[in-house]
C-alpha cells in the first residue's frame, strides 16, 4: 500500500482467494443495467439525466482525448454498465460484506479528512464493454436533506463545485478497486486540479485507489476496442453472465444483441463511506438536522449568479437556467488535444 495527499494506492488490495471470489460474485449477480437507467427527477431539470453534466460535456468535446464522432456514438461510448451490490443497511448480493467493512479503506478515509468516525455505505460495480469509456466527472456528494436518490444528481455535483453549501456537507471516500486485467481503461484522474496534468492509472488485477472523488476530477480511458461497433448498444438494455467466459449484452431477456469475452471487457468495484468528524455530526447526518431543501439551494445559487452578474432581469427558464449552473460552477478539465 502506498499514500500519497490526494490518494492511497492498494496493491495488492485483497488475498488472491478473495480477490478471485469477487469475480465470482460478479457472475453471481449476473445481470447489469446502463448507467442511461439511472432515475431522472421532477422539478429543476425535469427529465434531463441524471449526470447531465457530465454526459453533456462528453458530447460537447469528445472526451479526454477530444474525439470528433456522432453523438449517438459518443453516447454508447459512455453508457456504460452498472448495479449496486450494498446501499446502507441493504446488502444486495450475499459476500460482499467483508469488501464493504475493509479496514484498509476505512484507514486511509480516516487519513484523507482528518475524521475518526467512518460509516461504509456504498458498493457498486461498473462494466465497460471494448470501445466504451468513463466520461470525466466528479462523482455525486451529499449534503444534509439531498442526496443521489432523492435529487438531480447533477445538481449535487454544481452544490459542491459552487462552495455556498460546504456547511452542510457531507465528506465521502471512494475506493476504486479492480479484479480484472483489461487492454486500456485507465483511471484518469486530475490529483492537481482541473488545470493540471493528468494521472492516467493502469488498471491490475486485484489493486485499488483510494481519494475524494467528490472534488478530485477522474475518469476512464477508452477500453480497447473489438470488432463490435459500440454504437449497437442502445438505452434500456442489460449485459448478463451467459456461463463460462461470456458476457451477452440482451436488448430483452434472452434476446442477444452482442457477446464479448470476460477480458474484453472492464470490471470495476467502487466502495464508499461517509466520514464524520465526531457523533454530533453523525447525529446530525442521521435526524436530518438542520436539512436543505431544494428550492431554498435553486435560489441561493440564483443570487449568487445575480451577484456573478451572469443573471440581468428575470430568473431564466430551468432548462437554461441548468446549463447555465453547470457552465459557470463545474469547471471542466479541457481535453488533452485542446491543451496549450
Amino acid at each position: 500500500m502506498t499514500n500519497a495527499h490526494t490518494h492511497t494506492a492498494f496493491d495488492p488490495l485483497l488475498s488472491a482467494a478473495d480477490a478471485e471470489a469477487m469475480v465470482r460474485l460478479c457472475e453471481r449477480f449476473g445481470s447489469y443495467k446502463m448507467y442511461s437507467e439511472e432515475s431522472t427527477f421532477e422539478g429543476i431539470g425535469k427529465g434531463l439525466p441524471a449526470r447531465w453534466d457530465a454526459a453533456r460535456n462528453f458530447v460537447r468535446t469528445g472526451g479526454r482525448f477530444a474525439c470528433a464522432e456522432p453523438p449517438n456514438v459518443l453516447a454508447s461510448r459512455t453508457n456504460y454498465f452498472r448495479d449496486t451490490y450494498a446501499y446502507g443497511d441493504e446488502v444486495r448480493i450475499a459476500g460482499i460484506e467483508p469488501f464493504l467493512r475493509h479496514e484498509g479503506f476505512v484507514a486511509a478515509a480516516r487519513r484523507l479528512y482528518d475524521r475518526p468516525i467512518i460509516v461504509p455505505a456504498i458498493v457498486y460495480a461498473n462494466l465497460l464493454v471494448p470501445g466504451q469509456e468513463l466520461a470525466v466527472h466528479t462523482d455525486v456528494p451529499e449534503f444534509r436533506g439531498v442526496s443521489r436518490v432523492r435529487h438531480p444528481q447533477w445538481l449535487l455535483v454544481v452544490m459542491r463545485h459552487s462552495g455556498l453549501f460546504e456547511d452542510w456537507r457531507m465528506p465521502i471516500a471512494t475506493a476504486v478497486s479492480w479484479f480484472h486485467d483489461c487492454a486500456g481503461g485507465e483511471f484518469a484522474f486530475y490529483p492537481d486540479g482541473p488545470d493540471a496534468p493528468p494521472v492516467a492509472h493502469p488498471v491490475r488485477f486485484n489493486t485499488a485507489i483510494l481519494l475524494d472523488t467528490d472534488t478530485i476530477f477522474h475518469g476512464v480511458d477508452r477500453v480497447q476496442e473489438t470488432a463490435e461497433p459500440v454504437d449497437r448498444l442502445k438505452p434500456g438494455m442489460r449485459l448478463r453472465f451467459a456461463g463460462g467466459d461470456t458476457w451477452c449484452v440482451e436488448v430483452a431477456e434472452g434476446t442477444i444483441v452482442t457477446c464479448y469475452r470476460w477480458r474484453d471487457l472492464r470490471f470495476s468495484v467502487s466502495w464508499k463511506a461517509y466520514c464524520f468528524r465526531d457523533e454530533a455530526e453523525r447525529r446530525a447526518w442521521q435526524t436530518r438536522a438542520d436539512d436543505l431543501r431544494v428550492d431554498d439551494i435553486v435560489d441561493r445559487l440564483v443570487d449568487d449568479l445575480r451577484a456573478r452578474g451572469r443573471i440581468a432581469g428575470e430568473r431564466p427558464g430551468d432548462l437554461t437556467l441548468v446549463d447555465l449552473l453547470i457552465d459557470e460552477y463545474v469547471r471542466f478539465p479541457a481535453p488533452a488535444a485542446m491543451r496549450a
